[in-house]
């Protein structure tokens, strides 16, 4: 579970957004680190024996930095006031596939698949896709995935407007072949991370994504 402590904090951290704060926040701060770790630990517990391909994974490979990367943002505020667990099932791979936890006030969500995966990665899913997609119309169409994530997220930016190159339009699998990330995700309420069975119930959830997920790999890992 989430402690309050750990929400409350975060909650302080976004109406002080600072660094004068965090520096007088110190010991805040690392109660927080120590109760964010712990669930990743708690997580990882549970996801592990479900797949093995994650076991591999540490508790500092599913982290992310507190600090923003505002080199290129109009917003100055120096930290993220939300809290993310990432756990990819190839940590040697730059954007490997894997599962997200997010928990921010009010948009809360699990997720899973890969997110912009580059040029060449792109290529090789794409091309998976279109001697396999009866593989993947089997997984995004199976009645217990579509329950719990409608379909792959369809985000702004993310998706082409025709046909990539290379492919004609009359493909059977055009619609999918114009995505440029491949994920899917569901919200889940903030009450949800205080339940002292999170990590159990949690992992039932994201345990659906494999299957995307392993469709996913199995595309990068092969060769031409």
């Amino acid at each position: 579970m989430f402690t309050q402590d750990a929400i409350n904090f975060l909650e302080d951290l976004k109406a002080n957004n600072t660094t004068e704060w965090m520096h007088a926040n110190k010991k805040r701060y690392e109660a927080y680190k120590k109760d964010y770790h712990a669930l990743i630990a708690s997580v990882l517990d549970a996801m592990k024996p479900l797949d093995p391909s994650l076991e591999p994974l540490e508790v500092k490979n599913c982290t992310f930095r507190i600090n923003r990367d505002i080199r290129f943002s109009k917003d100055k505020s120096p930290y993220k006031t939300n809290m993310g667990i990432w756990m990819t099932t190839n940590k040697t791979r730059k954007n490997s596939p894997g599962y997200y936890i997010h928990f921010e006030k009010g948009k809360c969500f699990i997720g899973g698949g890969v997110w912009c995966p580059d040029a060449d990665e792109l290529k090789k899913i794409r091309r998976e896709i279109a001697f396999f997609h009866d593989d993947l119309e089997q997984i995004v169409e199976d009645a217990t995935f579509k329950k719990e994530f409608g379909a792959l997220d369809i985000e702004e930016g993310n998706v082409l407007k025709s046909a990539p190159k290379g492919y004609e339009a009359n493909h059977p699998a055009i619609e999918y072949l114009k995505f440029k990330s491949f994920t899917i995700s569901q919200p889940i309420a903030e009450k949800t991370f205080s339940d002292k069975q999170f990590a159990q119930k949690i992992a039932q959830k994201l345990i659906l994504m494999k299957p995307l997920n392993d469709f996913l790999n199995r595309a990068l890992d092969t060769e031409e």
